[in-house]
């Protein structure tokens, strides 16, 4: 099989030649093993992080996992009706600061209480600008110059697609409505409890936008192998109940519209997840779920979600991204991976990852030990 078929058929809850293995890299490694500053990847796009990602699938020889396409795809986001635009207030050796404004009236600017921190080593930070003195209005700033052009919407599904080719599958995103940190943008849950008509009606707007999108996303001639949905932290910033108030209508439904179209789809939910992979278990069609942590940062248990749930859904999981791929020895790696595929790769529907994005200094021997393994141990 090849890794794009290797990895549908496992998704898709079937057994493929071998239980496929996709380590999460999705940002820092590929961003690292470019050579340049990590600023050249996420403000100038030079490579497009997709790009890069694809180009380490290669390196390691892993199984590609491309979990969503940093750019425009089919975003229908309205146009204000005034100009804004977003400049670079700070940069020096380390950092480069932007900032965006809006000028509603000629002359008068209104700047963003959010600013975003991109790293010469490090992927970007977005948070408000009172949290490093930043919130008066920048006396000073620069126009953002050189960064590459890229297309969008089909034209760059299709890029990606091409480029990608046979080495794996590569996602649209496509995530319910869902509460987000109070010191971030959008609605917390604070604003649940105090606000509790506004936010819910907010959330049923959005879930229109959002099932918009995905039928343009579903019709496009390439189509995207499947649908990353869910949310980071969903059972982190929501208990199970609001996130059945808020997420779950939305995640119902798009289940089912990709269930109905023949695209599979994936639940991301870093953190505590065992409560929604029971919900979409038994109350959705969905596809997959990763990246099923272990305590303390998760709550899941591989073994018993495979025997519990396996008959409904495919397990993406879940090596310890800090006691396992950073700071253990090859030897560490390859007998956590082995205990992962004995666990849960039993009839297929198994995806050998680890449990959330690996950091960026995650030593090169041990995920090509997590290969090694996955490649030989995880012969069917």
């Amino acid at each position: 099989m090849t890794s794009k078929e290797r990895m549908l058929t496992a998704m898709r809850n079937k057994q493929p030649d071998m239980v496929p293995v996709a380590p999460d890299m999705s940002n820092m490694i590929p961003a690292k093993l470019t050579g340049k500053p990590f600023w050249d990847i996420y403000l100038y796009r030079n490579p497009p992080l997709w790009k890069a990602y694809i180009d380490t699938v290669r390196h390691f020889g892993i199984d590609g996992w491309l979990a969503s396409i940093d750019g425009q795809i089919f975003d229908d986001y309205p146009q204000p009706g005034y100009k804004t635009e977003n400049v670079i207030v700070f940069r020096n050796e380390e950092r480069i600061i932007t900032r965006v404004y809006s000028e509603k009236e000629k002359g008068k600017k209104e700047w963003s209480d959010f600013i975003t921190v991109y790293y010469v080593k490090d992927p970007p930070t977005y948070l408000k600008a009172s949290k490093i003195g930043m919130q008066a209005p920048p006396e000073k700033w620069w126009q953002i110059e050189g960064v590459k052009p890229e297309k969008k919407d089909e034209a760059l599904l299709a890029e990606v697609k091409e480029y990608m080719g046979d080495d794996g599958v590569s996602a649209v995103g496509c995530c319910p409505p869902q509460l987000s940190n109070p010191e971030g943008g959008g609605y917390s849950v604070f604003d649940y409890y105090d606000r509790y008509k506004e936010v819910k009606e907010w959330s049923e707007r959005a879930t229109e936008d959002i099932l918009k999108r995905l039928r343009k996303v579903l019709s496009s001639p390439s189509r995207p192998d499947f649908i990353l949905t869910g949310g980071s932290g969903m059972l982190v910033f929501m208990t199970p109940k609001i996130v059945r108030d808020i997420s779950f209508p939305a995640l119902k439904k798009i289940t089912t519209m990709c269930k109905d179209a023949g695209v599979p789809t994936q639940i991301h939910c870093c953190g505590p997840e065992r409560a929604l992979v029971e919900m979409c278990a038994n109350e959705t069609d969905l596809t997959s779920i990763n990246p099923l942590e272990i305590p303390p940062m998760g709550d899941c248990d591989l073994a018993e979600i495979k025997r519990s749930f396996g008959k409904n859904l495919s397990l993406m999981g879940n090596l310890h991204t800090t006691e396992v791929m950073l700071r253990g020895k090859v030897a560490d790696v390859k007998n956590a991976s082995k205990k992962a595929i004995d666990d849960a790769a039993a009839g297929g529907g198994f995806l050998l990852s680890t449990g959330d994005q690996c950091g960026r200094d995650t030593p090169e021997e041990n995920i090509f030990a997590m290969v090694e393994t996955a490649r030989s141990y995880g012969k069917y």
